[in-house]
């Protein structure tokens, strides 16, 4: 009778844990959004239409929120059921002065209820950072259990909700931003990714910062440049070009790919790919004076060649072609050191984490009006470029 009960209670606590989650919600019955853009305020065109008919509610049209919704079969706004067979996504625009208030307006336009479970790409126009604080615009997505703070934060040049229109092969362009954010395996104009977690803390550093930027045209998007966060006011003010960014990676040794380009004695395109690089920032303190000396080291090969019957591979060659690249190499370096020194006085490869590390008590002293004194730090860069090899099709006598 015992060894029946035994038995008996067995099986029942079995049945217990394969019951499954009881408060559960089919996929189906939901609107996954993957994409998520801020822009400026004003309202959507078809927000406008439900406007003059009376559809309106208390607000200050201070941005505009865009979400892109995934499947779109059988989750579409009334407006937007002819996109369900021609693509996998649709997007949906709502304007105001609260992201969660527009979120819950959503949820009178759509037949079922968007979640953020999946969301992996935030983007935020230039426009908008400049008028508002990052620190304003990310409150409510950090606050949020919905959304996992590991999508990524990227910033447009135009408007953001342009980004999520559409890709010539019909992709699903937030899925497409996540791929194309991988390619800094290739090219070090790709920026390591800043998660949504990342960027919470660079916001509270109070340090500058800088988020990868993007260019639209047309439905073609690329990762073009950088958009500089000042730390002290949270907010764009500014950017740098597609060499400054690879320099930039390349300087807080986040990188190292990348292709430098320069004319031969000819006049004729000569290019050299990177095989690897590194890069060191060591601070110096005399005084009341702050100085760094940068050493960066780079290895790699001559991959392309316009000159006709040029195929040296001879040391002396190679020497030669070094110091050109050097050269270049050089001139890109004191492009960005200017502009980070002078133009905008911000501070974001990385000074001050090293003036931190080896002078603390100094750091304390400095680090409210850090970007400042940055501007006003001497910075000695040396270079080593050395050729290995010259492809695939000659090797280095």
């Amino acid at each position: 009778m015992l060894k029946s009960l035994r038995k008996l209670t067995g099986i029942l606590c079995v049945l217990l844990l394969l019951s499954g989650c009881w408060s559960s919600t089919e996929i189906e019955d939901l609107a996954l959004y993957l994409g998520l853009s801020l822009d400026a305020g004003k309202p959507a065109p078809k927000e406008k239409d439900l406007e003059r008919k009376g559809a309106r509610y208390p607000k200050q049209d201070k941005l505009l929120v865009t979400i892109q919704v995934v499947p779109a079969v059988g989750v579409a706004s009334n407006e937007d059921k002819s996109l369900e067979k021609s693509s996998p996504f649709f997007n949906i625009s709502g304007s105001g002065d609260s992201i969660l208030q527009i979120f819950r307006q959503f949820s009178i336009r759509l037949d079922r209820p968007i979640i953020g479970h999946h969301l992996k790409v935030i983007v935020i126009s230039a426009d908008l950072l400049k008028k508002q604080s990052a620190e304003q615009l990310t409150d409510f997505l950090l606050r949020d259990n919905d959304i996992r703070p590991s999508c990524i934060v990227l910033v447009s040049e135009g408007e953001a909700m342009d980004v999520l229109v559409g890709t010539p092969n019909k992709e699903i362009p937030a899925v497409a931003l996540i791929g194309m954010s991988r390619n800094r395996s290739r090219t070090s104009k790709v920026m390591r990714p800043v998660t949504l977690a990342r960027l919470d803390a660079m916001i509270h550093s109070r340090k500058s910062f800088v988020l990868q930027r993007l260019i639209t045209a047309g439905k073609e998007t690329l990762f073009s440049g950088a958009e500089i966060i000042k730390g002290s006011i949270g907010q764009s003010i500014g950017s740098l070009g597609e060499d400054d960014t690879m320099c930039l990676t390349w300087l807080r040794g986040e990188g190292d790919r990348g292709v430098i380009k320069v004319n031969d004695s000819k006049g004729e395109p000569l290019v050299f790919e990177m095989k690897s690089l590194k890069s060191k920032i060591t601070p110096h303190v005399e005084g009341e004076e702050i100085s760094f000396d940068v050493k960066i080291t780079t290895t790699g090969r001559i991959i392309e060649t316009w000159s006709k019957g040029d195929t040296s591979t001879t040391q002396e060659y190679a020497d030669e072609a070094s110091k050109i690249f050097e050269e270049e190499l050089i001139r890109m370096m004191t492009q960005l050191i200017h502009k980070l020194q002078d133009t905008y006085a911000a501070d974001v490869a990385g000074f001050g984490d090293q003036l931190a590390i080896k002078y603390p008590s100094v750091w304390k002293k400095v680090k409210d009006d850090w970007d400042e004194r940055f501007s006003q730090s001497k910075i000695s860069i040396s270079y080593k470029l050395s050729i290995t090899d010259f492809g695939s099709f000659s090797e280095k006598k």
